[in-house]
C-alpha cells in the first residue's frame, strides 16, 4: 500500500480510491497509518551521543524506562533492537559502525546487517566521515535506496566552530568521493529541536513513501509547534479517510453497524492523538523530567478532555452533538436532493469529520502550549 502514495498528496490520492469505490485501500491506509509501522536504523559507534539520539527519537530521557543503556547489552558486532514504548510498530535498530578495514566490500556489510530492510538509514558520526561509510552509502544509491543520511553527532564538548570544522572536512570527504549534492546534518542528540534536526525530517518527508513519512511524523515528540502543526494536518487526512469509510458503511442498510463503526473507530483515532501530541500523563511527566520543570503546570496547560483521557463515552458525545448540529434547514435541503443511501453517507461523513477535526484541534492547541512551555524552560 505505501508504494501506491510515493510521491503524491496523501489526502488527494485517498479522495481517488473513494471516487473509484476502493474503500479497501482507504482502509488500508487508516490501518496504517494507526499502526505507524517504520523501522529506522542508525548506524555508528556506540558511544553517548548515539545513545542519546535513539533515545531522544522515541521521546525518553535517560532514566525513562524503555532508554537505550548507555552501555550496550548486544556483543559489538551485532544489531540491538529498541521499540518505542507508544508506538510498538516503530522500532529502532542500532547497527555497528562500518568497519575501517582495507580492502572493504560494502556489499559485505550491507548483506550481513540487511541494509535493504530498513525505511531510513542514520550513517551518525562524531568526528568526520569515514571513506568506507561513503561506499555503504553509494551502493545503496545504486540499488536505489535514497533514504540514507549523514548525521554529524554534536558532544557537550563541541563548540560552534569545532562543528563545523567539522562538518566543512567531511563534505569535502563526499565530495572526494565523487557524491553528488552531498549533505551532512548536524543534530544535538538530547535537543533535537535545535541544529539541523527539522531540515532532515523535511528532507525525509520528501523522500519517504507517503504513509512511512506520515508513520514516522505520528511516532515523533512533539519537539516544536510546527511538528505539532504537522501532525494536526496528518491526523484530519487520516480522519478524512475514517469518514469516508464511515460514510461507505453508512450508505449499507445495516442497523446500527454505522454508529458502531464510528465510535470504534474515532477512539483509535483519538487514542493515538493523544500518544501522538505527547498530552497524555506519561508523555508530560516525561517531558517535565527531561525540562527540569514542575508536571503539574505543565498538566494545568490542558483543557481538552481528551488530552487527559479518551473514552468512548467522551467520543460518543461529540459524534452526537455533531450529528444534531447538523439537523439544520440548510442540510436537510441538500439531503433532500440526494438519493436515500447517499443522504445517509453524506451526514454520517460530515458529522465524523465535524467531531474528529473539532477534537483534534483542541489536542493540537494543548499540545502547542505544552511545547512552548517547555521551550521557554529549555532557555
Amino acid at each position: 500500500m505505501a508504494d501506491v502514495f510515493k510521491g503524491l498528496n496523501l489526502i488527494e490520492t485517498l479522495k481517488e480510491s473513494v471516487e473509484s469505490n476502493k474503500l479497501s485501500d482507504v482502509k488500508d491506509a487508516v490501518e496504517d497509518l494507526l499502526i505507524s509501522r517504520i523501522n529506522l536504523a542508525v548506524v555508528g559507534d556506540r558511544g553517548e551521543e548515539k545513545v542519546s539520539f535513539m533515545n531522544s527519537l522515541r521521546g525518553l530521557g535517560p532514566e525513562d524506562e524503555g532508554s537505550a543503556p548507555s552501555q550496550s547489552p548486544v556483543a559489538p558486532e551485532e544489531v540491538g533492537g529498541y521499540p518505542h514504548p507508544k508506538h510498538p510498530d516503530f522500532r529502532l535498530w542500532d547497527l555497528p559502525p562500518v568497519p575501517a578495514t582495507s580492502p572493504f566490500e560494502p556489499e559485505g556489510y550491507m548483506n550481513r546487517y540487511k541494509f535493504l530492510r530498513y525505511n531510513a538509514v542514520f550513517m551518525t558520526f562524531t568526528q568526520i566521515i569515514q571513506p568506507n561509510s561513503v561506499d555503504v552509502f553509494l551502493e545503496a544509491l545504486s540499488l536505489q535506496r535514497q533514504t540514507v543520511y549523514f548525521i554529524l553527532l554534536a558532544s557537550v564538548k563541541d563548540t560552534d566552530k569545532s562543528l563545523e570544522e567539522k562538518r566543512k572536512n567531511s563534505l569535502e570527504v563526499l565530495k572526494s568521493q565523487s557524491v553528488k549534492q552531498p549533505k551532512v546534518y548536524l543534530v544535538k542528540p538530547s535537543s533535537l529541536e535545535k541544529f539541523d534536526f527539522p531540515v532532515l525530517l523535511a528532507d525525509m518527508a520528501k523522500d519517504l513513501p507517503e504513509i512511512r513519512a506520515h508513520a514516522l511524523l505520528l511516532a515523533l515528540p512533539t519537539l516544536t509547534p510546527t511538528l505539532v502543526s504537522q501532525k494536526k494536518e496528518a491526523f484530519k487526512a487520516l480522519i478524512w479517510a475514517a469518514a469516508s469509510l464511515s460514510g461507505g458503511m453508512s450508505a449499507i442498510p445495516v442497523p446500527l453497524v454505522a454508529s458502531m463503526v464510528d465510535s470504534s473507530i474515532a477512539v483509535r483515532i483519538l487514542t493515538k492523538a493523544q500518544l501522538s501530541l505527547c498530552v497524555d500523563d506519561e508523555s508530560v511527566q516525561q517531558l517535565a523530567r527531561q525540562r527540569d520543570l514542575e508536571p503539574a503546570k505543565l498538566k494545568e496547560l490542558r483543557t481538552c478532555v481528551l488530552s487527559v483521557e479518551v473514552t468512548k463515552v467522551e467520543v460518543k458525545r461529540r459524534l452526537a452533538a455533531a450529528e444534531k448540529d447538523l439537523a439544520t434547514v440548510s442540510s436537510k435541503l441538500v439531503e433532500m436532493a440526494l438519493p436515500r443511501h447517499a443522504r445517509s453517507a453524506s451526514r454520517s461523513f460530515t458529522a465524523m469529520l465535524q467531531a474528529l477535526n473539532g477534537a483534534i484541534d483542541e489536542m493540537a492547541a494543548d499540545a502547542e502550549k505544552i511545547v512552548a512551555a517547555a521551550l521557554e524552560g529549555r532557555k
